[in-house]
């Protein structure tokens, strides 16, 4: 997805870098961006670690400026250095500055062994701040033009123990170049967790082409040259069109298969592309990642249609919670985007997250289709079990207060 820096400049508008503040101090934030603005270069900013890695997950940026320490009196730094972490275990190439206080050179250092590039104390100079950026951003600046371009990383979201887990999976098994199984529900993340094995291999550079084995005109792909190639359902083929696919395969190439059932795809190409089967949590087993990866949808949709990032109210977070989602994390995302696009307001709420279908009365001799009229007959009748408390008739249908209202000003309620 395309950017917009926050002065409205696309990427190719500028010559400059792509840097990502994360900082929870508002004055600092507007301070570090117009310096950044006057020397040319793009910033987005993020208020804290969970906004950070959703910007990370849908843009790259050629420097990261890292605050340390985001809750309340907190100044050990352990925040900053756990977000260190996360980003370089996702992207070891990351090139991050950490800025810290007079006070924190102790964890100044802890973060340079960490991985970071440099530091910065507060309070700076800008040509300094600058002159640091444009300093960590050399490493990536200076690779030769017919290089390939890096492969954007593929970011697993979520806080959960059981995404952990995945997450701790793909840095063990990705770099070793050993076939890889990618099995759960569909919708659960089973092609982002193909691309971050891929992105944590040796040969994240290269191109991983993508052949669905349900189709025939692809299967010509496998005669191209690939350092890795990601194959998807080889479960599906009968017992002749796997041997076929295991004599086709080069013997150098990486195997990186998406499936079903692991357990149909049989014993002598299983040793060839399915050493190791890695199984993608469904999302009612990642205790409280649903309205993390909500909010990340919302700012990405937000993003795409030029709209302001919007809250979920109590009733649309208890419902993303509680699911189940048709087509897990995909499904989830698309309902979000399209509240995004039906919803008014600063909120979304429930009723724009699962909207219930209009069923006809069944004595009725036509079926009618009035949106604007069953949205009506639905807030009246809420009003009336209510006894007209709009507080509570706003809770029952899963709405803001002031959601209902505009909806009753709509109808003359």
């Amino acid at each position: 997805m395309d950017s917009l820096s926050e002065n409205g400049q696309s990427p190719a508008a500028s010559s400059g870098l792509s840097v990502l503040l994360i900082d929870d101090n508002a004055s600092v934030a507007e301070s570090i961006a117009l310096a950044l603005r006057l020397g040319r270069h793009r910033i987005d900013c993020a208020a804290g670690p969970e906004e950070a890695l959703s910007r990370l997950a849908a843009t790259r940026y050629d420097v990261i400026l890292l605050d340390m320490n985001y809750g309340a009196n907190r100044t050990d730094g352990a925040e900053g250095l756990a977000l260190l972490a996360r980003i370089l275990s996702d992207d070891p190439g990351a090139a991050i500055v950490v800025i810290t206080a007079h006070s924190g050179v102790r964890i100044a250092v802890e973060a340079m062994r960490a991985g970071a590039r440099d530091f910065i104390m507060k309070p700076w100079r800008n040509a300094d701040l600058l002159a640091r950026i444009a300093a960590a951003a050399a490493p990536r600046a200076v690779a030769a033009p017919a290089a390939p371009a890096p492969v954007e990383p593929a970011r697993l979201l979520g806080d959960s123990v059981a995404i952990e887990r995945l997450r701790a999976l793909v840095r063990r098994i990705g770099p070793t170049g050993a076939g890889v199984v990618v099995t759960g529900p569909a919708g659960s993340g089973r092609g982002l967790t193909a691309a971050a094995l891929h992105a944590a291999s040796p040969d994240a550079a290269t191109p991983m082409p993508v052949i669905d084995l349900r189709d025939d005109a692809a299967w010509g792909m496998l005669d191209a040259p690939a350092r890795t190639l990601l194959l998807r359902h080889p479960d599906r083929l009968g017992e002749v069109a796997q041997a076929r696919l295991l004599a086709r395969i080069a013997p150098a190439t990486r195997c990186i298969a998406i499936a079903d059932d692991a357990g149909s795809i049989l014993p002598a190409l299983a040793r060839r592309i399915a050493t190791v089967e890695i199984a993608v949590p469904p999302l009612a087993a990642r205790e409280g990642d649903a309205l993390l990866l909500a909010r990340h949808f919302a700012r990405v949709a937000a993003g795409r249609y030029g709209r302001p990032v919007p809250g979920f109210t109590a009733a649309a977070e208890a419902r993303i919670l509680s699911g189940p989602w048709v087509d897990e994390v995909r499904g989830l995302g698309a309902a979000v985007e399209r509240a995004i696009l039906l919803g008014e307001g600063d909120m979304i709420d429930a009723t724009l997250l699962a909207p219930a279908p209009v069923v006809a009365a069944a004595e009725a001799p036509t079926a009618r289709f009035d949106l604007d009229e069953n949205e009506r007959a639905v807030i009246e009748a809420a009003l009336r079990e209510h006894r007209h408390n709009v507080s509570h008739a706003a809770a029952a249908l899963g709405l803001s207060r002031g959601a209902l209202y505009r909806r009753m000003a709509r109808h003359g309620l």
